[in-house]
């Protein structure tokens, strides 16, 4: 299990890579990214966010032969049934920046409820043993809030900037990094991952 392994993380994408690994910090492992072994990018053509993170994870573990840890992420509008789902980072189309793909969400959001549109940030965390692992730990964590007709923050990344945390009655992209660590999806989804791989390591907790 992972206290002092070396585990691969199957992302890319720099915003997550430095959320996650903010998380993980004090965690007694040695999280490195894929692209430190020239792995590129799996094909996301799951129908599921439980489904795309084990492609990335299975591709991660293969290419690497190190245990794996994936996430799979995105927003869901409830005016636009869910959408954009599991198409949040190319919402837009394949080549979308996270500008483009925010503007049309807000576009499309706001010509349907012009109040304030309910959505939520849904994030699954899977963990591999090994790239034929059959039994995969898997978690899920979802945060609630709303869509603001404008982009608010300096900090996160994706959607963050037009994301209304209601606790705290800013964006998700206006919170302190520390605090965003502790109450985001991907913190909830990875502190549920902890939780279970705890239980399997004998004698030792997993963080």
């Amino acid at each position: 299990m992972l206290p002092g392994r070396q585990v691969v993380l199957a992302s890319g994408n720099p915003g997550k890579l430095r959320e996650i690994g903010d998380i993980l910090a004090d965690l007694d492992m040695d999280l490195v990214p894929q692209s430190e072994y020239a792995v590129a990018a799996a094909a996301e053509t799951g129908l599921s966010f439980v489904e795309n993170a084990l492609i990335k994870a299975r591709h991660a573990a293969e290419h690497t032969g190190l245990p794996a840890i994936a996430d799979d992420s995105g927003i869901e509008v409830d005016c636009l049934g869910g959408a954009p789902g599991i198409y949040s980072s190319r919402y837009a189309g394949p080549d979308a920046s996270d500008r483009d793909n925010l503007e049309l969400l807000l576009e499309n959001a706001f010509a349907i409820d012009a109040g304030k549109p309910a959505a939520r940030f849904q994030c699954v965390m899977v963990y591999l043993e090994h790239a034929r692992d059959a039994t995969p730990v898997i978690a899920q964590g979802a945060w609630e809030g709303y869509l603001v007709r404008e982009p608010r923050g300096e900090n996160g990344f994706g959607y963050d900037p037009v994301f209304l945390v209601p606790d705290h009655g800013c964006t998700s992209a206006e919170l302190a990094p520390e605090v965003k660590n502790r109450i985001s999806h991907r913190a909830l989804a990875l502190q549920a991952l902890l939780d279970k791989l705890s239980t399997l390591v004998s004698g030792k907790p997993a963080y």
